[in-house]
This record gives C-alpha cells, sequence and structure tokens, in this order.
C-alpha cells in the first residue's frame, strides 16, 4: 500500500515536468530553424526569387490547412456523443496525445535535418523540406497544446503547466546562442555537425520522456494515477450532452463564425504570429547592417541569445503578473509597451547604437513574451467552446488547429512582406546580392536609384513594422470580452458541467 502510494505521488509531482520537458525538445531545433533556414536557402543554396515565392506560397497553404485537419482527425469524436458503451474518457484522450507525441516527435527531428544537406534541386528541397518539417512539427505542437487544456481547467493549473514550459523553452533557446558561433556560410559543415547533434539529443529526449518516463507513470497506476490527476486539476468525465447526430465539419464551421470572442483572437494573433515570424526571420539581417560596423561577433552572439532567451525568462514573470492581474490585462500591457518602445526608438533615430541594441533585443522578448501567453488564452476559447457549444468533451486540438488555420500564414506573410517592402523602399533584393552590394557596402550613401541606404531602410522596417501591429492588435484586443467576471463563469459552469451538473448557457 505504501509503495502505491508512493508511486500516485510521484507520478503527480512529475506531470508537469514531463510536460514541460517536451518544450525543450522542440524549441531547441524550431529556434535555429527561424534564424537560418531562409538564409540557408538564399545565401548558401542560391534559391531563385520564382522558387522561394511558390516554395513560401505553396507552404502557406499547407502550414494553414495541416493544423485544422490534424485537428479535426484527433478530436471529431469529442464533438458528438458516441454510441453506447463506447464513450471517451478523459484519461484515454491524454494517453491518445502522449502517444501521438511519442510517435511524431523523433520524426520532426528528423525532418529538421533535411534543410542543412543538399540533396535536391534549391527549389524542390524548399518546398518539400518545408512541408515535411511543419507536418510534423504541427502534430507535435497541437497534441502537447491541447494537454494544456486536457489536463487542467483552472487558470492557477494551467499558469503552472505553462511556467514548467517556459523553464524548458528557455533552456532550449541556447542552442541559438550557440548557433551563432558555427553559423559560417562559406563553411557549412561546422554548423551541420552542430545541427545533427540538436536533432540526435531531441530524437533521444522525445524518446525518453515519452516511451519510457510516461509509460513508468501510467502504467502501474495507469487509472488511479490519471484520476487523481484530474481531481487534482479539476477535470471529470460526465459528458455534458448527448446531441442526437453527429456534428458534421459544416456545423463546426458554422458554430465557429458565431463565436466572437475566437473570431476577434485570431484577428489580434494572426499580427502576433506575422511580427514574431517577423522579427526571427530578419535578425540577422538587423544585426548585418545595424550593429556589425560597431559591435564585435562575440556581443552579436550575445545579442542574438538573449533574444531567444530572454522571452522564456521574462514569461515567468509575466506569469506571476497573469496570477494577479489576468492573462487578458497583461497582453494589453504588452502592446502598449511594444508601441511606446518604438515610437521611442523611431524619435532617437538610428545612430544611438546601444539603444539600437536593446530595442532590438527587447522588440522580441516583449514580442515572443506576448506569444508564450496566448496558449492560456486559446485554452480559455477551449472552456468557452465546451460550454456554449454543449460538448461532451473538450476539443482541444482541434480549437488549437483552428486558431492555427486563422493565424498560420501570418508565418509565411513575414519573409514575403518583409523582403519586398526592403526591395521597394531601398532597391535591395536578397536574391540578387552581386547587383546590390555597392548599396550595402556603402550604407550610409543614397544610391545612384535615389532609394535610401540599406541601413535606413533596416532602421524604418524594424520600427514601423511593431507600431503598426501593435495599432492594430490593440484595436481587435479591445473587442475580446473572454475575461474578468465573464471568464470566471465559463470556468466555473464547465467545470460543474464535468461533474455532472446543468449549464444554463443564457447564465453567461
Amino acid at each position: 500500500m505504501g509503495r502505491r502510494v508512493w508511486g500516485c505521488w510521484q507520478g503527480v509531482l512529475s506531470t508537469a515536468l514531463l510536460y514541460g520537458s517536451l518544450a525543450l525538445f522542440t524549441s531547441i531545433l524550431h529556434n535555429v530553424f527561424l534564424l537560418y533556414y531562409v538564409e540557408t536557402f538564399v545565401s548558401i543554396y542560391k534559391i531563385d526569387k520564382i522558387s522561394f515565392w511558390v516554395g513560401e506560397t505553396v507552404f502557406l497553404i499547407w502550414n494553414s490547412l495541416n493544423d485544422p485537419l490534424f485537428g479535426w482527425l484527433s478530436d471529431r469524436a469529442f464533438l458528438s456523443s458516441p454510441q453506447a458503451g463506447s464513450q471517451i474518457t478523459n484519461p484515454e484522450v491524454v494517453l491518445k496525445r502522449l502517444k501521438a507525441l511519442a510517435t511524431n516527435g523523433p520524426l520532426f527531428a528528423v525532418s529538421f535535418l533535411a534543410f542543412w544537406v543538399a540533396w535536391a534541386s534549391p527549389g524542390l528541397q524548399f518546398l518539400l523540406c518545408l512541408c515535411l518539417y511543419d507536418g510534423f512539427l504541427t502534430m507535435v505542437d497541437l497534441h502537447h497544446s491541447a494537454l494544456l487544456a486536457d489536463l487542467a481547467v483552472s487558470a492557477t493549473d494551467r499558469t503552472r503547466l505553462n511556467f514548467h514550459c517556459s523553464v524548458f523553452s528557455a533552456l532550449g533557446s541556447f542552442s541559438v546562442f550557440l548557433s551563432y558561433s558555427f553559423w559560417d556560410k562559406e563553411d557549412f559543415y561546422s554548423f551541420r555537425i552542430f545541427c545533427v547533434t540538436l536533432a540526435a539529443f531531441s530524437v533521444l529526449g522525445f524518446f525518453l520522456v515519452s516511451r519510457i518516463n510516461f509509460h513508468t507513470v501510467f502504467s502501474p497506476f495507469s487509472h488511479l494515477f490519471v484520476r487523481v490527476c484530474y481531481h487534482r486539476l479539476n477535470v471529470g468525465h460526465a459528458p455534458l450532452n448527448h446531441p442526437e447526430k453527429p456534428v458534421t465539419i459544416g456545423q463546426y464551421l458554422k458554430q465557429l463564425s458565431r463565436h466572437r470572442n475566437f473570431m476577434w483572437f485570431v484577428s489580434m494573433n494572426l499580427i502576433q504570429v506575422f511580427h514574431c515570424h517577423f522579427n526571427s526571420n530578419f535578425f540577422p539581417l538587423f544585426l548585418e547592417h545595424l550593429l556589425s560596423d560597431n559591435i564585435s561577433a562575440s556581443t552579436g552572439s550575445i545579442l542574438l541569445g538573449i533574444s531567444y532567451i530572454a522571452p522564456h525568462l521574462n514569461n515567468l514573470y509575466f506569469l506571476t503578473l497573469c496570477q494577479r492581474y489576468g492573462v487578458y490585462q497583461v497582453i494589453r500591457w504588452l502592446f502598449m509597451l511594444k508601441l511606446g518602445l518604438s515610437v521611442a526608438m523611431l524619435l532617437a533615430g538610428a545612430d544611438h547604437i546601444y539603444l539600437l541594441c536593446v530595442f532590438i533585443a527587447s522588440n522580441r522578448v516583449f514580442t515572443e513574451g506576448t506569444c508564450k501567453l496566448l496558449k492560456l488564452v486559446i485554452s480559455d476559447l477551449v472552456d468557452e467552446d465546451f460550454v456554449v457549444n454543449r460538448r461532451q468533451q473538450a476539443a482541444s486540438a482541434l480549437v488549437f488547429g483552428m486558431v492555427a488555420l486563422m493565424t498560420k500564414p501570418g508565418q509565411t506573410f513575414a519573409p514575403l512582406i518583409g523582403t519586398w517592402l526592403l526591395c521597394v523602399y531601398t532597391g535591395y533584393d536578397i536574391f540578387e546580392r552581386d547587383s546590390v552590394k555597392d548599396s550595402v557596402s556603402g550604407s550610409h550613401v543614397i544610391s545612384s536609384s535615389g532609394n535610401p541606404p540599406l541601413r535606413l531602410g533596416c532602421f524604418y522596417m524594424l520600427v514601423f513594422v511593431p507600431i503598426t501591429c501593435a495599432l492594430l492588435q490593440l484595436v481587435a484586443w479591445s473587442r475580446f470580452t473572454l475575461h474578468g467576471r465573464k471568464l470566471q463563469g465559463i470556468k466555473a459552469l464547465r467545470q460543474g458541467a464535468q461533474q455532472g451538473h446543468l449549464i444554463d448557457v443564457k447564465a453567461i
């Protein structure tokens, strides 16, 4: 009996750690991917402009559709009542998600390696690598994010799980710190070895956590452990109601279109995804043309590492603020801070090097910090969808997938709009670097075509993009109403429904 209680206590204690550790094995690879994939294909593989745009366009479609597709395949059974004797329970949902992570995690790490060795024509490789990598990343991220809503209902418990994710994601960001030391466009061998090492560590991590640790936790005490976890995290087993017919995809989309908070959230989040990936894609360009003449390579490496690690560490503080003031208010403050810092940098100008260093780093820190909090908001939208539409189970992965359908295009728009803005404003085309070599070397001199210098163009991109994003986001976020007393009411109704109580939707 003592061993049984001890084993169950160990399982409960390690749940948050195991959940958070999965973020480590994703972030060590994905941060490197975001920072270097565009530069690799443009500068090393010499992809042509048409192939780049075709690849990004196909990737845009695939990147948007695979999230709701995988979410629908995973959670469609939760939208309607099962046949008698076949009801899906919450422990089964959790185990199903863990099995998906155990399978797709190592495959995601292997697909990461396909970027760093030329094995086909640049255009074909670019297209295949992006689609393959994003497919496995979507499976990993979708099920890992869905577990946040499946394991916890209360804001305190979800914050605790998110806290562990932030800690491990911060550890994973050290790969960016190291990458700058290995990155060399003239000698790519060292960087390839570095990527192989990261992928091997990720594969081993997914295998150990998903195959060994979770099996150790669930096997001896599977039913007891999951029931204890759900009791601790306020998640029950009773279905809400039993609709007579299965919910079709058309009916689900109609329900979603009437979900006003969902629509305002994805409007805001689309801009946030765009801004996050814009920062990641053009960070090396900003370092090269705004700071490279004034800072050493080691300083650039430190600045790069801080910009990736600090958001996760900062998120630990943001989460404490969320517990005190609520997620909605903290995100609103971050938008206002982004706007204020960008306006201040614009007024200061591009010649204040140290101020520019602080702004480039802080711009990423606060933008990425906002992204880290959005999973908590999506989990709240899962609760509202569950209550308003009277689900038998919360369709967590499907809601996360539909959010991605609306917001993932921002990931593709970032490099496309960024390169277009730079070309239109300065005449600098990253696909034809030889033809603009003179404008790069003479960054403070107006080009012969009358365009502003490249350095000035980079500076204006750096400040005007966050100003525009912040203004649009503040407008959209002001229309979002799932916070305060309404959010508390939604959570109370979900917890009551899952304990077998009736829901009065009109009471929300």
